[in-house]
């Protein structure tokens, strides 16, 4: 079966709606500040998407641009006015920023309480130590995912090739969460075909077009594709050879359109947790 990203996320959207119009009766209306600094095309597209997607669901959208040469200094002060502006739940500095701005440097002043994509190391903290938090948004849209297909990962083998911050760590531990066997993969793993096919689900998210074939697959399993990359002008393809590979599973997700959809959805659904809090 393949999972519908767009269709899962557009069900998830319209019960974000819903709780968001619950905190407005309330007289909180959920804010997201979406901060981009320079000009590049792709994060415009994504500051865009993420601006639509707060009106669609009634949540406050704050877009502040700033040009290239903003510096690091003037790129913290502003943090810190977004950290105590009380109409401001969430903060997201779109990534990647200019050369002479440190990111570590403005994930460490966002405040972890408004930290709503779930790279502050407190929340990384938290998630590690079974804590609540904020938690990055791909990891958790994957883990939507999974449990929108009625999967019940107590005991089940699941394998993450890949071991970023932003997705491998953190959709490990969240898998490890709900009981799962975890194996972390990466470039170094030898016989990785061999170990891919031991899970139950596997989460590819290694950034390599389509290394993922039918040989590395169980037959039956879980495959949640992260991937996103161009082959050539126009096509987008997965980490997954999707034509040979779903043929071979019970459940996986399309690229575009699976966990893509999905992640925005996440970060609105963060934003949303903040507000809730401060009601």
């Amino acid at each position: 079966m393949i999972i519908d990203g767009k269709a899962l996320a557009k069900e998830k959207r319209v019960k974000i709606a819903t709780e968001v119009e619950d905190l407005k009766q309330k007289g909180v209306t959920p804010g997201l500040a979406v901060v981009l600094v320079g000009e590049d095309p792709a994060s415009q597209i994504y500051v865009r998407n993420k601006h639509r997607a707060c009106e669609e669901v009634g949540i406050y959208s704050k877009e502040i641009t700033l040009p290239e040469s903003t510096s690091e200094d003037e790129l913290l002060e502003l943090i810190d006015d977004l950290n105590n502006d009380k109409s401001i739940d969430g903060i997201l500095v779109q990534l990647p920023l200019p050369r002479h701005i440190d990111p570590d440097q403005v994930i460490l002043r966002i405040s972890p309480d408004k930290d709503v994509d779930g790279f502050h190391p407190v929340n990384a903290g938290r998630l590690f130590t079974g804590q609540e938090g904020f938690f990055p948004c791909t990891p958790l849209a994957v883990m939507e995912i999974i449990k929108s297909a009625g999967v019940d990962l107590n005991g089940k083998e699941a394998v993450v090739v890949g071991r970023s911050n932003i997705v491998g760590k953190p959709v490990a531990m969240l898998l490890l969460r709900e009981n799962a066997t975890v194996t972390i993969c990466h470039s170094r793993t030898k016989n990785l075909a061999e170990v891919c096919k031991r899970a139950d689900v596997l989460v590819a998210a290694v950034g390599r077009a389509e290394m993922i074939t039918a040989d590395y697959i169980k037959e039956g399993a879980v495959v949640i594709d992260v991937g996103i990359n161009r082959v050539g002008e126009k096509k987008v393809v997965g980490d997954v050879a999707f034509a040979e590979v779903k043929e071979k599973v019970a459940y996986i997700t399309p690229v575009p359109g699976g966990v893509g959809p999905m992640t925005i959805t996440m970060l609105l659904h963060n934003t949303l947790l903040s507000a809730q809090k401060r009601a």
